[in-house]
């Protein structure tokens, strides 16, 4: 499978979420959405399984954000140079940590 680097789509610079299955030394899924509850920023590709997955490199991109609430959000594309994921807190495991409310 041939994929394709977009340089408008900011690259996923950083996760450190440990448990998700698409993390193992950087994240290995070709594009990110993050999403939106009860105030935070949430990756909405955490997947939590014991089973590791993803791409054979990591190229890992925003392909979408619905935090219209976020300085970085233009149409519901991220606009950042690149974004940090970290671990959340609660019910959301891991964070969009670039995203900046207005």
């Amino acid at each position: 499978m041939t994929t394709l680097e977009n340089p408008a789509m900011p690259a996923v610079h950083d996760c450190t979420v440990s448990d998700c299955s698409y993390n193992h030394d950087g994240c290995h899924a070709f594009a990110i959405t993050v999403r939106g509850d009860n105030g935070a920023a949430d990756c909405g590709t955490f997947i939590p399984l014991g089973t590791k997955g993803g791409l054979d490199k990591v190229v890992a991109q925003v392909g979408a954000c619905s935090r219209t609430d976020c300085v970085h959000n233009a149409s519901l594309e991220c606009t950042a140079q690149s974004v940090r994921v970290g671990q959340g807190e609660g019910d959301h495991h891991a964070n969009c940590l670039t995203y900046q409310p207005h």
